[in-house]
């Protein structure tokens, strides 16, 4: 990006103040701007990843040092312009689904349109606005698409504080929105970060079905149901199978039980409008589509990333720990004829089989009474 941008019409505050209104006006929730000063959360990412937390996911340490310094990963970046998107969606059902083992629960923020098109399209007109006002300056838009740190930075520009369970919070909007960023030369004041406020409260670390969350802020990815259901490529462990319950893509648990989120508001997004009626879909009227109908249906959905033979692991998952069904089994069995699937999704179909024609008693699912009691 060349040389820091110099403004000679407006001051850095006059034009902070600026990108706040214009930001308000493109629907995001709340701006803020940070430095680009990551040593500490750099030093904390490497410890986590050394105890092995970060699973497979050896990207998480592709990029070398990008991921940490702003300035490195786009050239001339001073600032960063941090913005908030909420995108729980009115009138959708979350603890009435997860109750019901017959439907398939899927996470909130996957029910609509791809997070990441919706936030980068506003990210680049609120990028068009500024240039408009000030002429070329340089940028880069990201949205959990690049070696970003997402999270520290929102902690920095004082977007919320980092909770327990390693989601952003906040006081007046508890944790249910979008992250994005602008990479920025212009120099900007920045924000202050705002006091944590999670003080004794555990509740996100009991509730977890899988206890992902093995000590406050510390996620451990190989038992997180979101990593298992949807960044995890291959076999899901036998022993955290049962755990999973529902839960098709992702898990909501340490957000729905999270007190915060008492104040969290809700996304009048079109964009977020759950499609498909997959809100609350039955897991008999899922596990029947083909591929080209899983294709079709998930069609600019963040479900895509998971993939087909992904989709019909997890769904086999949720099959296994519902109530017996001949239907289901049925559907199963067409699944294992379908052509060139690879063994650890056949072991994944047979195991579900079992589960659905043996005689023994399912264990049940840790914790998620305590869900259901908060937010029922």
């Amino acid at each position: 990006m060349g040389n820091r941008k110099v403004l000679p019409l407006l001051e850095p505050i006059e034009l902070k103040a600026k990108i706040q209104a214009w930001g308000r006006e493109l629907g995001f929730e709340k701006l803020g701007v940070s430095d680009i000063d990551l040593k500490l959360d750099e030093a904390r990412f490497g410890a986590w990843l050394s105890k092995g937390f970060g699973a497979d996911m050896a990207y998480l340490d592709k990029h070398g040092t990008k991921r940490f310094r702003p300035d490195e990963l786009v050239s001339g970046s001073c600032s960063v312009i941090c913005a908030r998107l909420n995108y729980l969606p009115t009138d959708v059902q979350t603890v009435r689904v997860l109750r019901n083992p017959n439907k398939a629960y899927i996470s909130r923020y996957a029910l609509g349109r791809d997070y990441h098109k919706v936030m980068r399209k506003k990210l680049q007109k609120l990028a068009d606005r500024i240039a408009q006002c000030i002429g070329p300056f340089g940028y880069r838009v990201f949205s959990d698409s690049a070696p970003v740190l997402e999270k520290a930075l929102a902690r920095k520009a004082g977007l919320g504080w980092v909770g327990k369970h390693s989601l952003i919070l906040d006081r007046a909007a508890g944790s249910w929105f979008f992250l994005g960023e602008i990479y920025t030369d212009l120099l900007l004041p920045v924000d202050e970060p705002v006091e944590p406020a999670c003080g004794n409260c555990q509740a996100c670390m009991k509730v977890c079905p899988t206890q992902a969350i093995v000590a406050p802020y510390e996620l451990d990815a190989r038992r997180c149901i979101s990593y298992l259901t949807i960044e995890n490529k291959g076999s899901i462990p036998q022993a955290l199978r049962p755990l999973i319950g529902n839960r098709v893509f992702g898990c909501d648990d340490c957000q729905l039980m999270c007190p915060w989120n008492k104040y969290a508001q809700r996304s009048e997004l079109s964009d977020f409008t759950p499609r498909h009626e997959l809100d609350e879909c039955d897991l008999l009227a899922l596990l029947a589509w083909r591929e080209t109908e899983y294709l079709e249906y998930t069609r600019g959905s963040a479900l895509r990333r998971v993939g087909y033979w992904g989709w019909v692991r997890n769904l086999s998952v949720a099959v296994g720990n519902a109530p017996k069904s001949v239907a289901l089994v049925d559907k199963l069995r067409e699944k294992l004829a379908e052509e060139s699937l690879p063994e650890w999704l056949r072991e994944h179909l047979d195991w579900a089989i079992k589960q659905q024609t043996c005689h023994h008693k399912k264990p049940k699912e840790v914790s998620q009474n305590k869900v259901y009691k908060l937010r029922s």
